[in-house]
């Protein structure tokens, strides 16, 4: 049970964020309301009234001041997939960092996109909300110096592709917390809307980007445009080769940004989205409509891939750095040479489930997380005993029969490290860091080991948040651990993480500097074994 101090008013916000940069308010009010997503009525989350919650427009290096009272009648958390919250963990918005937002109070998250760019989205991440909405897009574009290597599109869109059930999200959560699985989705959503629920107009003629996240809770996605190419041109905050595809898969939790020109005759075409890797194929579209256009789509939509798991491979593959853009700085992005510097460590992670107590669990290196009565980071702070330990999980996978622990590992700040994500399992794995973004420098089926490195992409991987394995897989991340702070490492298959497929990153350094991490906000909430600290003098 948690136990909260009053909540302090975020009066003194400024000294946290950089004058110098604009700042962007944002007021929220988060209630449950009837949708209807997929023809039946069920209780969904809002953000001012709105499925899904309204987009975040800003640019590098903009403050985020966003206020956000819970109608709820139960704790929330908001979650920024991708922000990387330089020095600034207090802002997380999960429970290994935050405390929950009590019923009927307010919490303002204080936020800046230090040095970033590009497509993300905000969820909620306690108590299965996410699958009820709560989730958004957030756009962040370069400052108006800062080369853009593609000319300024017509429009810009967010699309929010997921899988979504039509039980309520309390009778989800409730199934999980008595041990079962969950079945499978009952269908796909584009924007909120079941098929030819969502429209996107354009002129005949002109380019647009689109964002495209997958917001959803397990499944990975194909999306294609009927008779129209897709130029890819960033993934993550990272400016890509432009290659063009036909169509592109999603995994859950990642986010994808490309150029479609609008080159063919002026009818209405489908946008399709639609599983992979599944025996049961779900389909759903939305409408591109050209403005003069006379003639409504109709026909069944164009096909996609469905199992094939070494096209996917190869697509994930040819995904790769545009070494002569520029970033959030007029640097170019090529100039990090992440292929020549030394990895002082490796851990390897593996994904397994089984069941604990009879009940189902997940776990990484056989450890099932199990949440703190006290979110983490706040432990750490105050230095209060007994809520984990550090080392709670191994570097490598250990053999061991699943158990339960609230895991915590131990990193040492501007480190450069590799990181192995091994799947023996028989599905396709997402897993996603907080707080950084890493190099996938490599994926292949089988047994990884240090041969592997051989076949590494040294010089101009993607850069991004969130990677997929393939079934009986692995997956290479190189990472710079250059964030201070606790940092949630989960799989973005969210009943798995639910179940304990996650655990926490310490990045740690024992110089108490404001050059490297932030202290605790003065309005932060304070629950737990932290309720009735201080924060800091006002």
């Amino acid at each position: 049970m948690w136990t909260y101090v009053p909540f302090l008013a975020p009066l003194f916000f400024l000294s946290l964020v950089h004058a110098d940069d604009p700042y962007r308010f944002f007021t929220w009010n988060i209630t449950f309301g009837d949708i209807y997503p997929l023809g039946v009525p069920q209780q969904g989350i809002l953000i001012n009234g709105q499925f899904p919650g309204p987009d975040i427009y800003c640019n590098t290096n903009d403050n985020l001041i966003i206020n956000v009272h819970n109608s709820l009648t139960e704790p929330f958390l908001i979650s920024w997939n991708g922000l990387q919250q330089r020095r600034n963990s207090w802002e997380d918005g999960v429970e290994g960092t935050t405390c929950p937002i009590p019923p009927g109070q307010n919490f303002t998250y204080i936020l800046q996109v230090k040095d970033q760019i590009g497509s993300f989205f905000y969820f909620p991440s306690l108590n299965f909300h996410k699958a009820a909405g709560g989730f958004g897009g957030i756009r962040i574009l370069s400052r108006p110096l800062i080369p853009v290597p593609f000319s300024d599109p017509s429009g810009d869109f967010t699309v929010l592709i997921g899988d979504w059930y039509k039980t309520n999200h309390t009778a989800l959560k409730t199934k999980l917390d008595n041990g079962k699985k969950l079945p499978f989705p009952d269908g796909i959503l584009i924007n909120g809307h079941a098929s030819n629920g969502a429209s996107f107009t354009v002129d005949q003629g002109k380019t647009y980007r689109f964002r495209v996240s997958n917001v959803g809770l397990q499944n990975s996605l194909n999306i294609r445009f009927q008779g129209h190419k897709m130029k890819l041109v960033e993934v993550e905050g990272t400016h890509t080769l432009q290659n063009t595809y036909s169509s592109l898969d999603v995994h859950v939790g990642q986010s994808y940004s490309f150029l479609v020109t609008m080159d063919q005759a002026p009818v209405d075409y489908y946008i399709v989205v639609s599983t992979r890797f599944t025996s049961n194929v779900l389909t759903t579209t939305a409408v591109l409509h050209y403005s003069n256009s006379g003639t409504r789509v109709s026909g069944p939509p164009p096909g996609g891939p469905t199992v094939q798991i070494d096209w996917s491979l190869n697509q994930a593959r040819s995904i790769r750095t545009n070494l002569t853009a520029s970033g959030p700085r007029p640097n170019p992005q090529g100039s990090y040479h992440y292929g020549m510097i030394n990895t002082s460590r490796t851990i390897r992670l593996a994904n397994s489930a089984s069941l604990i107590n009879g009940k189902q669990r997940y776990a990484v290196n056989s450890v099932s997380f199990i949440p703190s009565d006290t979110p983490l980071k706040l432990a750490d702070y105050y230095k209060i005993s007994g809520v984990f330990r550090l080392g709670s999980i191994s570097d490598n996978p250990t053999g061991q029969k699943e158990y339960l622990d609230t895991s915590v590992m131990p990193a040492d700040y501007r480190t450069f490290i590799e990181i192995i994500f091994e799947n023996k399992e028989s599905i396709i794995q997402s897993w996603h860091l907080d707080g950084h973004s890493f190099w996938v420098v490599g994926m292949d089926g089988g047994q990884w080991s240090p041969d592997s490195r051989k076949e590494y992409n040294l010089r101009d991987a993607v850069s991004r948040c969130t990677t997929q394995v393939y079934p009986k897989s692995w997956t290479a991340i190189y990472i710079a651990l250059d964030n201070v702070g606790m940092w949630n490492v989960r799989t973005e298959f969210w009943s798995r993480r639910y179940l304990g497929q996650q655990f926490y990153l310490r990045v740690y350094t024992p110089v108490n500097s404001i050059r490297d991490e932030y202290p605790i906000p003065k309005n932060a909430l304070l629950c737990g074994r932290a309720a009735g600290r201080h924060t800091r003098p006002l």
